[in-house]
């Protein structure tokens, strides 16, 4: 976290803290965009940013994505004109032609696309539980066959005592510059997505960097399909499978600097 200084004015803060926050801002899009690629992102995916805010995931994601793939959901508009501007070129916008809906009831509709993959990060850790479900809603209404959804929150402790239980976003919105965080059981998530066939999991990745988040993957079940046993299964062979390339890349990075032939 940056910490203020005695006497520092907004102004000074500002910019001793500039080339900190444009690293962070950087190095969390990057780890989104790597997140999303193990959850198999391609090119031909379908994929909405909740929360986009001014593209600090979508300026990596947008260039890989074929034309009008990438959709992005900010309730606030200058945040995504902001993110445009300053993070693609005019050419890879016209090229790519990201769509964004400035709704804020997490209604995924007007896009008229069934996802292949959805990404919420730092959207949980201010969201009710109401909101999560209408994110869940959502998937489910507008998530393609086996779509999966990232989103990072913060996990309330082993006894629940800072489980949110309240109605409203706590945060800076569209309607409040307090700042604010909220914890979620990890208990309640994965009923909440039971309840939908949906299947939920903590991530094994690191935490995301900041305040202690960790990462969800939540998977759209088909009607009728596996059981939970067949779903820990599979659940274990995608943990394999991840495992298997980390070893391969850092196998290949090894033999790069042993300057060894492969």
């Amino acid at each position: 976290m940056i910490e203020a200084k005695a006497n520092e004015s907004p102004r000074a803060r500002e910019r001793r803290t500039r080339p900190r926050r444009r690293e962070w801002f950087t190095d969390v899009g990057r780890e989104q965009l790597i997140a999303l690629l193990e959850l198999d992102l391609a090119a031909d995916s379908y994929l909405l940013d909740i929360g986009c805010g001014m593209l600090r995931g979508g300026r990596w994601v947008i260039p890989l994505l074929k034309p009008g793939h990438y959709c992005g959901l900010e309730v606030v508009p200058e945040r995504v004109q902001q993110g445009l501007r300053n993070n693609l070129e005019e050419a890879m916008i016209t090229l790519k032609q990201p769509r964004f809906d400035h709704n804020a009831n997490f209604d995924f509709s007007p896009f008229g696309v069934q996802f292949t993959h959805f990404v919420a990060r730092s959207i949980w850790s201010h969201a009710s539980k109401k909101q999560i479900e209408a994110m869940l809603d959502g998937m489910v209404a507008h998530g393609a066959p086996h779509a999966v959804l990232l989103a990072s929150f913060r996990a309330a402790g082993p006894d629940a005592a800072n489980d949110y239980t309240g109605d409203e976003w706590r945060g800076k919105s569209h309607e409040s510059d307090e700042p604010g965080i909220v914890a979620h059981s990890v208990k309640w998530l994965r009923e909440a997505c039971e309840q939908r066939n949906l299947d939920f999991e903590v991530s094994q990745r690191a935490p995301v960097k900041k305040n202690g988040q960790v990462w969800a993957v939540v998977r759209k079940e088909e009607a009728g399909g596996e059981s939970s046993s067949r779903r820990r299964v599979s659940r274990l062979a995608r943990q394999i499978k991840h495992n298997l390339r980390t070893l391969k890349f850092a196998t290949s990075q090894l033999v790069e600097e042993l300057d060894l032939d492969a």
